[in-house]
């Protein structure tokens, strides 16, 4: 045997695995075709089956042949002959790209095999696995084979249709929600295959059901008690509205004997939300103008959930001082880039053109509005104000609605306090170590009475009751003139005053009274009156006063000037903030009878010993709850009305409402209960207490009381 052929020994091989494969699956396919012929299959239909039976299973035996190949064929020889001594895969190979080596070896491997007979390489046959198949098949065509069958019904249609409508119960086999939302949102028409979903407000809804059974009638039945009938449309039912706020309802279906309830659905109404703007320059609300400004940049963002539409810009000039101020407004239309739910706006003011004056302020407020119909939605930002500082003395002294002067003369002992620390710096070398502890504890005690001068201005109340005035309320020295002799009596000011002697000056004066023996807690025409920026700014200076007076208090002013200095320069600038813009709201008092004006006419009154009424609370939702607790069924109609009482503001009325539906449907399910008892428990009235009783009058109180209501008690 001097030439190799592989298909000699891979063809008996392939055979044999292919007859194998063909007996494995001949049983189960016979067993198919006996299943479908029992059930009623139509001969073609049975031919068909068998025929496609056979090509899938000759499709699998020849792809199961398939995987026997050259390597597998090279395995099983070297297994089956240790005389090749494991070469068997040199016969497979092309013999051109053989090595010498390789040819030799080769060579030998034919050899052997011509002069010895062939194995047999064909797998074993599984007659075992064979028999138990066809076997096993065998009895699944007998039971096939041995099922009874039904004999043929023959009837009339008509009282075919008529047998299954009254065996088939009445349901809803099939429903389909059409949403349609609102024009101006641009959103595209949607379906739901559910009856619950969320849907614009004002967006159309298309009910489509599909029933099955003897169904008379299909309505909609809303959570207040109304009903929305649906029309019959061959096998559907249909019917449409309009969502104008969240609702529950069930589907009723009318079957002549009685109403069907389906499960309760919700369908949640989304609100369109008005538009937000994000202010991006200024970055303040008040803007001073710098020194050759012409032009004032303006921008900001507008987003909306649906589309940005017009959007102005309010513009009001205030011109004048004191209680000449005279308004020009004037409204600015904008428009935007960028995408229509988000815009970007920009907008240059030309002051000239504007004829801003020295002193004069201008106020912005940007105005946008979406697209909602019939009725937009309209936001407004904070107003910003860009104002030229007036100059030096122009300020009138008037007061008004518009403009108020904000900070009396308390502000002007800071610079005071820098001069004496500076002088006592001055001074170091030539003081010993006491003295110089003595005296910059005194500059650090004026510090503190400054400081809670200036913190009733935000509200805080002070340390000590009668403090004497510091030397520098009294008036400022800012060109340092005076410094040394004024620095030592500053300093010892404070320590001389006695309070006896303070309160003698003083006697019968009755604010002298409040101040020696009562408890300021504020300035008048102070903590009300300063803005949020000016209480910022106020703020930071008490904090480095703060830092001042504790580097004094240690014997380190050296440390502490630099606190003093960044104090005065926030006080500085809280001097500077005396203008502030008002808006303009009606004042709407009742009218004053001048017939009764000044008459002591006291008809009408209220008593003064009336007794306290009580808070009258609505007690449907405690008692409800109660009832759940107990177990007993509460009173549901109440409840309802309750709950659909825009009064009452309840926050998520409709899942209370489907809480104790359910517990109305089962009154037996406990969980129901207690969710029934979860949902209603924010809604409970809140426990108040008790108020004091009122105190029992003496005899001045009872004669001053009398005297009021002009008869004795």
């Amino acid at each position: 045997m001097t030439r190799f052929s592989p298909a000699e020994l891979l063809l008996p091989v392939r055979r044999r695995r292919i007859g194998i494969g063909v007996l494995f699956a001949l049983g189960p396919a016979l067993a198919l075709l006996a299943l479908v012929a029992r059930l009623g299959m139509p001969d073609f239909g049975l031919a068909a089956i068998g025929a496609g039976t056979g090509v899938l299973i000759a499709i699998g035996a020849w792809r199961h042949a398939r995987a026997i190949d050259a390597r597998w064929l090279a395995r099983r020889l070297d297994h089956a002959r240790g005389d090749l001594e494991f070469s068997s895969d040199l016969l497979f190979a092309d013999e051109a790209n053989l090595a010498p080596v390789q040819r030799l070896q080769r060579a030998r491997v034919v050899t052997r095999l011509a002069a010895e007979p062939a194995t047999d390489l064909r797998e074993r046959f599984p007659r075992a696995a064979i028999a138990w198949s066809l076997g096993l098949s065998l009895l699944a065509i007998v039971a096939v084979a041995s099922w009874p069958t039904s004999p043929p019904v023959v009837a009339r249609a008509s009282e075919s249709s008529a047998t299954t409508a009254a065996l088939v119960p009445a349901r809803i086999i099939g429903a389909e929600l059409g949403i349609d939302p609102p024009a101006y949102t641009g959103l595209p028409k949607r379906s739901v295959a559910t009856l619950s979903t969320r849907a614009e407000i004002g967006a159309s809804l298309q009910w489509r059901l599909r029933t099955e059974g003897a169904v008379e009638a299909v309505a909609l039945r809303w959570h207040d008690g109304s009903s929305l009938p649906l029309t019959r449309d061959g096998d559907s039912w249909t019917t449409a509205t309009t969502l104008t706020e969240s609702t529950l309802y069930r589907v009723l279906l009318d079957t002549g004997e009685g109403n069907i309830e389906g499960e309760l659905q919700r369908i949640d109404a989304i609100v369109d939300a008005a538009p937000e703007i994000r202010v991006l320059a200024p970055d303040r609300t008040l803007t001073e103008l710098v020194d050759g400004q012409t032009r004032w940049a303006l921008h900001f963002e507008a987003r909306d959930d649906y589309g940005v539409g017009a959007t102005t810009l309010d513009l009001t000039l205030a011109q004048g001082s004191g209680e000449n101020i005279a308004f020009k407004e004037q409204r600015i239309a904008l428009r935007g880039s960028g995408e229509p739910r988000l815009k970007t706006f920009r907008h240059q003011l030309d002051l000239p053109a504007l004829g801003i004056a020295a002193g004069d302020d201008v106020i912005v407020r940007v105005s946008v509005a979406d697209n909602r119909t019939p009725r937009p939605n309209v936001s407004r930002s904070a107003s910003f104000i860009l104002r030229w500082p007036p100059e030096s003395g122009a300020e009138g002294s008037g007061i008004d609605g518009m403009v108020q002067r904000l900070l009396p003369a308390y502000f002007r002992s800071q610079r005071q306090i820098i001069i004496d620390t500076e002088a006592l710096l001055a001074q170091r070398g030539s003081l010993d170590a006491d003295t110089f502890g003595a005296r910059s504890n005194v500059i650090g005690a004026d510090q503190q009475l400054l400081r809670l001068r200036y913190g009733q201005f935000l509200g805080e109340e002070a340390e000590t009751y009668g403090a004497p005035e510091s030397a520098g309320d009294d008036g400022e020295d800012p060109d340092g003139e005076h410094a040394d002799e004024h620095a030592d009596a500053h300093a010892h000011e404070h320590e001389d005053e006695q309070p006896a002697t303070a309160a003698a000056a003083g006697f019968g004066v009755a604010g002298n009274v409040l101040e020696t023996f009562g408890h300021v807690h504020d300035v008048a025409e102070a903590a009300t009156l300063l803005d949020p920026e000016t209480k910022r700014l106020l703020r930071i200076a008490l904090g480095a006063m703060w830092d001042a007076e504790l580097q004094l208090r240690m014997g380190t002013p050296r440390a502490a000037l630099p606190h003093e200095n960044r104090a005065l320069d926030y006080i500085k600038q809280v001097q500077q903030a005396n203008r502030i813009y008002l808006a303009r709201v009606g004042l709407e008092l009742p009218p004053v009878d001048e017939a009764r004006r000044l008459t002591g006419e006291r008809g009408g009154l209220r008593n003064r010993t009336d007794a306290l009424l009580a808070r009258s609370i609505d007690p449907t939702p405690f008692e409800a709850w109660r009832a759940l607790e107990t177990g007993i069924a509460p009173d549901f109609t109440a409840l309802d009305r309750w709950l659909r009482n825009p009064a009452n503001n309840v926050p998520d009325a409709l899942s209370v409402l489907a809480a104790l539906d359910a517990v109305r449907t089962d009154p037996a399910c406990i969980d129901c209960r207690k969710r029934a008892q979860a949902a209603l428990w924010p809604l409970l009235p809140q426990g108040v207490p008790a108020p004091d009783p009122r105190a029992a009058l003496d005899a001045g109180g009872r004669a001053y009381l009398d005297a009021l209501a002009g008869q004795p008690r």
